[in-house]
């Protein structure tokens, strides 16, 4: 089993962590280590910041419930990735939208967007969406700590039509998965570096409009393969195989 990853601040790690040196691990994160996981004095453990650094080493001591010490052996830094995946994540219904944000943080995306498509049946608004969009936020963060991530991906405000077609148009390379797309995704040319980002669609699809819209700043439509993947694991499958076409999984 590898360390389990818990979460410090940015500047908790610049300022006090260094090889030798220690760290404290309190607060809610705190108290599920030594409460929930009840790590002991010895176990190993990985502290990050969620963007990029990580301080490796071994519980040198717990206090109470919810406050332990860390000495640390080993300081990394994970680079940015390159190309960097973004995911644009039409509304599911129910509880699909987490299982997307779920799965897809642990193959490796960079980045979720949600999208409120047109067909999309869920809408976010007001309250609702502040708590729907807190609750992806989470989603991300806890998956990527399971997955022993270092670098957590960012889950954006959600986005309309229009602003959707302006970051596809700065991506150095977009795509609308799409079960009608001329062109399969696998044998897409894709750059080194930049931004990809694709479009997942609601079940219903996405309108005639929508595909307009997204052709004009840039983004032709892929298919994936021969079969019809839902919303909610459609991003998943383009994200692995971008990440093996990229070598970013080798």
């Amino acid at each position: 089993m590898t360390a389990p990853v818990f979460i410090v601040e940015p500047g908790q790690l610049r300022d006090g962590s260094r090889s030798g040196g220690r760290l404290v691990l309190s607060g809610a994160e705190g108290r599920h280590a030594v409460s929930v996981r009840r790590l002991a004095v010895g176990e190993e453990i990985v502290l990050t910041d969620g963007e990029g650094a990580g301080a490796y080493g071994v519980v040198a001591s717990v206090e109470g419930k919810d406050r332990l010490e860390v000495a640390v052996s080993e300081l990394r830094t994970e680079p940015a990735p390159a190309p960097r995946i973004t995911v644009v994540q039409a509304l599911p219904k129910g509880d699909r939208g987490e299982l997307a944000v779920e799965t897809m943080t642990e193959t490796g995306v960079d980045a979720i967007v949600p999208w409120a498509a047109s067909r999309c049946i869920t809408q976010w608004r007001g309250d609702r969406g502040a708590k729907a969009l807190a609750k992806w936020r989470s989603t991300a963060r806890e998956a990527a700590k399971q997955s022993r991530r270092l670098r957590f991906p960012e889950v954006t405000e959600p986005m309309t039509t229009r602003q959707l077609a302006g970051l596809l148009g700065g991506a150095a390379f977009a795509a609308v998965l799409h079960e009608e797309g001329s062109a399969p995704l696998a044998d897409a040319a894709l750059p080194s570096e930049g931004d990809i980002v694709l479009v997942v669609g609601p079940e219903g699809g996405v309108s005639p409009d929508e595909l307009a819209a997204f052709a004009a700043a840039g983004a032709k439509p892929y298919r994936l393969g021969a079969t019809v993947l839902r919303t909610s694991t459609a991003g998943v499958a383009a994200t692995a195989l971008l990440l093996g076409r990229t070598g970013r999984w080798s």
